[in-house]
């Protein structure tokens, strides 16, 4: 095969602890024409130094304020110029020859416009990784989840999700972006910050009429968890705040009324089982949230115009590949726990 030039981008922020191995396997990874990158995000410690010192072959790009994954990757996309960028997480180890299949698929078809590999978990590498598993799914409204985890259930890869399939949204724990995509749906939004980023920017993808594909004969191992605390303020807060924010903008206006309604009177069950169970910090979470959206209206619209305005493919052709049901039913109330079961229903 031909082989394109490739810029792998490790975003990094105190994370000197991960940068050892993950640069590593990345220097041991058998794709010919590649470029390492430090991502750094204004880290206090000697993180630069470090790779400086240790990594001389790792090129340095450093965001002088530490404001997010979005405006991150996007300093990156500006100043990498190969025609395939990795967004990867500094707390990752890739296999040897984990890039060789995702840029064959991206070379296979133009309108490709994102790709991840299959995400299996660090400590127990039998199982999917929480963040990316085999591939980022979505129901209609708006509640994310994975072939291989929904909600809090991981399954162990036994191969059941090994095919090449077309998926909702990349994991930006480890996605290869077609640059050349990016000149239609735009780059990551920056007033998304962080936490469902990966997610908007596939979704715009589609409506420009790029697909998203798992390619998992490529895989690496993710340690997971390493930023936000699962169930902390800033985790749900941000998660519950970005979910509604990116359905308001990628909408067309039927649907961006009807199944929004939908999400906000599930956010609401959540918040007040959370408050019966204790979890005060989930509850003041997904209040806040929700008190940003409507404090920030006049943001919103205007960012919904720009995407409505770019919009190449119709809600009908998006809803394809979104799941037509509720993914928070499947899982209280129907008991679903696998994806597997979920296609099966």
């Amino acid at each position: 095969m031909e082989y394109p030039e490739v810029d792998i981008v490790v975003l990094n922020y105190n994370g000197k602890k991960f940068l050892g191995d993950c640069f590593h396997s990345l220097k041991d990874s058998t794709y010919p024409k590649k470029h390492v990158f430090l991502l750094d995000n204004a880290s206090p410690n000697d993180d630069v130094a470090y790779v400086r010192a240790n990594y001389p072959w790792v090129k340095i790009i450093q965001n002088p304020l530490n404001n997010g994954y979005c405006a991150a990757y996007n300093l990156a996309f500006e100043q990498c110029s190969s025609k395939y960028i990795i967004c990867l997480n500094n707390d990752v180890v890739v296999d040897k020859h984990w890039l060789e299949p995702m840029v064959a698929l991206a070379e296979s078809n133009p309108k490709i416009g994102a790709i991840q590999p299959k995400i299996l978990a660090m400590k127990s590498p039998e199982y999917f990784e929480y963040a990316g598993a085999s591939g980022g799914q979505i129901d209609k409204y708006g509640f994310p989840f994975m072939r291989g985890r929904i909600f809090d259930s991981l399954e162990k890869d036994l191969g059941q999700y090994n095919d090449a399939a077309q998926i909702f949204w990349a994991s930006g724990a480890a996605m290869l972006v077609n640059k050349e995509a990016l000149k239609y749906s735009g780059n990551l939004d920056e007033i998304i910050v962080h936490h469902m980023d990966e997610i908007d920017l596939c979704w715009r993808l589609q409506l420009s009429g790029f697909e998203v594909r798992v390619e998992p004969k490529s895989f690496i191992y993710h340690v997971g968890g390493a930023t936000i605390a699962a169930r902390s303020f800033k985790k749900t807060y941000w998660n519950h705040r970005n979910s509604i924010y990116m359905m308001l903008k990628n909408y067309g206006f039927a649907n961006m009324v009807g199944r929004t309604f939908v999400h906000i009177l599930l956010d609401y069950i959540a918040l007040a089982q959370s408050l019966l169970t204790g979890q005060f910090q989930v509850a003041r979470g997904i209040f806040m949230a929700h008190i940003w959206l409507i404090g920030h209206i006049g943001l919103i619209v205007k960012e919904r115009k720009k995407v409505q305005g770019n919009r190449k493919a119709s809600d009908t052709i998006i809803d394809r590949n979104m799941y037509q049901g509720s993914i928070v039913w499947a899982y209280f109330g129907k008991k679903i726990k696998t994806y597997t079961q979920l296609t099966n229903n």
